[in-house]
């Protein structure tokens, strides 16, 4: 399968910002500019504006997150790429995109119109080649493409090994084939500071989950047959629930921790709405079965 991000760099790709001169150019602007939108900042050390002008680019470049990059030019050291591009006066920065120039202004411009000029750039390249993996990825794991939705995220992950969404995600499609071991090291090996990334942590809570329930699937008929018989025996009701996390059955197991609140929702500690609130956890906040679950948890609390 084709590399998604090219040499230009895209989102967690390349550097932001990179220092070229007449010998590169024809690489790091024309040819990267067809991957991702280039900013070329023609400047001098003697030129005072410049100076001025130079850290307002690079912010607002940064602001952008990899969808446009900037190149600096030092004109005293590459006269000729000055010439060929018929450069008067300096600072002069130009636009370029799919290895044309695009737009270009001249001077110290105030940073409201810096940031115009670089939107303007990031909103015609779209969606950055990792984004754009990374939605078809979500898609493909809606339909249950695990193989697929595995493949995209992994991609992303070989080249941006630090992004977390795609970690997520791939532990995601593991869980969903039912590989929690692979899952679980895919998660080890998340850096400093995931543990407040709130995919990695739904990822956890799932992968918790799933290793609670992997026991209990088995289990489910003899769970419903009891609570046909006894449909206050609480326990057996919270161990169905467990039984149909185990088979995917998320509604269900909402469903079954939902009605042992209505029954009794001071059951065991309460229980069942400590295990909604990891199941919410493990859902992901936006999630249709969480939103829908927590008003109805809230009507039995509120009640």
């Amino acid at each position: 399968m084709e590399p998604i991000i090219g040499a230009g760099g895209g989102a967690n790709g390349a550097t932001a910002v990179k220092d070229s001169d007449t010998q590169h150019f024809q690489a790091d602007v024309i040819d990267a500019s067809r991957e991702t939108p280039i900013v070329v900042d023609f400047w001098a050390p003697w030129c005072g504006p410049c100076k001025q002008l130079g850290p307002l680019l690079e912010r607002v470049v940064a602001a952008t997150r990899g969808k446009v990059r900037l190149i600096k030019v030092n004109i005293d050291e590459n006269p000729q790429l000055a010439q060929a591009l018929r450069i008067q006066s300096i600072p002069a920065v130009y636009a370029f995109d799919q290895g044309q120039p695009v737009d270009r202004f001249v001077g110290a411009l105030p940073e409201s119109q810096i940031k115009a000029f670089v939107e303007r750039l990031a909103g015609a390249a779209g969606p950055s080649p990792v984004e754009e993996a990374l939605e078809r990825a979500g898609e493909a794991m809606e339909a249950k493409d695990y193989g697929t939705a595995s493949a995209l995220y992994g991609q992303v992950l070989a080249q941006a090994p630090d992004n977390l969404d795609a970690r997520a995600g791939l532990a995601r499609c593991y869980l969903g084939a039912g590989e929690s071991d692979r899952a679980r090291e895919i998660l080890d090996q998340a850096g400093e500071g995931a543990d407040q990334h709130a995919g990695i942590k739904s990822a956890r809570a799932a992968l918790a989950l799933a290793e609670e329930a992997a026991g209990s699937a088995g289990d489910r008929t003899a769970f419903e047959a009891r609570l046909e018989s006894n449909p206050d025996d609480h326990e057996t009701r919270f161990g169905l629930a467990l039984a149909l996390v185990a088979i995917g059955d998320r509604e269900g197991a909402v469903d079954q921790l939902i009605e042992i609140m209505h029954r009794d929702r001071h059951w065991n500690d309460e229980a069942a709405r400590k295990k909604l609130v990891e199941l919410f956890e493990a859902f992901g906040p936006t999630d249709p079965i969480t939103v829908e679950a927590r008003r109805r948890m809230s009507t039995i609390m509120f009640s």
